[in-house]
């Protein structure tokens, strides 16, 4: 088989090495590109591989289409809508995802938000360089708020794990309600979790469905003062829409790791310049840590592919 790799894995030269010399001495042949979205060039790249791997980078139907012996789509990423699906069932192509490689480092990054927020940590960081004190900033407890999660996949039941270990109440919203859930996961309605929750975060794929999920609307059926945390995906959220409720007091903070596109953001984007934001630059599933469970998942979907025993499917 010939694999290419359209994009870094973000991991040592040695990791990497472990798994390509173990293809190759399988007799497989193993390219690495350095990332670049051009499709013309992504067509050029991936010639006649029979496997291509990718990250988080686009993968068009033009490209798909254009590739004679591509057979195996390996995504290294949870979410798949940067790839054209339709394009590769449509020439019976499989696709498998990393699912479940970066489940602690997001819901830490998470947490992580949800204090720093609570507890006004960038604007009291700000008044300590400044030689002030935290007068009109003391801050509040994680503990005894109610969390919304929307999405209980395996990252939002971990972020509801730990939210209910710091002795949260936990609402939830899923259209497909997890089975034998936990005592503490309280299921309602998406109107239900929004009006009760003080802290709202969001965890669910990006679907024509839930694309602008929390719009203008939805963002008035939170609590006065709550607080958003978007590390699922950027169109889910209305950025104006937030940042509009953000700058008039509406809402108390939101913490944001995705945007409409991959930064680096314009320099005009609403939330760059909406109050009490925290913004990251699509980190929350990156970690040295993530990064090695992620390379293992996605060689290991190569091997079972191979072997006729796909894992991780999406197509």
């Amino acid at each position: 088989m010939k694999i290419v790799l359209l994009e870094s894995l973000s991991v040592s030269k040695e990791c990497m090495k472990k798994y390509t010399d173990m293809l190759v001495q399988e007799g497989h042949s193993f390219q690495c590109y350095e990332r670049n979205d051009d499709p013309e060039v992504q067509i050029q790249e991936i010639g006649d591989a029979d496997i291509v791997m990718i990250a988080n980078m686009p993968l068009s139907g033009k490209v798909i289409s254009a590739c004679p012996n591509l057979k195996f789509i390996d995504v290294a990423f949870t979410g798949v809508d940067h790839v054209d699906l339709q394009a590769a069932k449509e020439k019976g192509i499989a696709v498998s995802n990393a699912s479940g490689y970066s489940n602690e480092s997001v819901a830490e990054l998470v947490l992580g938000m949800m204090l720093s927020l609570l507890r006004n940590v960038p604007q009291v960081e700000e008044r300590c360089r400044k030689g002030m004190t935290k007068d009109g900033l003391v801050g509040r407890e994680l503990k005894g708020k109610t969390v919304g999660v929307v999405g209980t996949g395996a990252i939002g039941s971990r972020v509801a794990e730990l939210c209910h270990l710091f002795g949260c109440e936990i609402a939830a919203y899923d259209l497909f309600p997890k089975k034998n859930a936990p005592e503490y996961l309280h299921y309602g309605t998406l109107e239900e979790v929004l009006s009760k929750s003080d802290i709202v975060t969001l965890h669910c794929p990006l679907t024509e469905d839930s694309r602008n999920l929390i719009n203008q609307d939805r963002i008035a059926q939170m609590k006065k003062g709550a607080i958003l945390i978007n590390a699922a995906r950027g169109p889910i959220v209305d950025s104006k829409a937030l940042a509009d409720a953000l700058n008039s007091g509406y809402l108390r903070g939101a913490g944001v790791d995705v945007f409409e596109m991959e930064p680096p953001l314009p320099m005009d984007h609403p939330l760059l310049h909406s109050i009490n934001t925290i913004v990251t630059p699509h980190i929350a599933f990156a970690s040295d840590e993530s990064m090695e469970i992620r390379a293992e998942i996605v060689f290991e979907n190569i091997q079972k592919w191979m072997n006729k025993e796909q894992v991780n499917i999406i197509l």
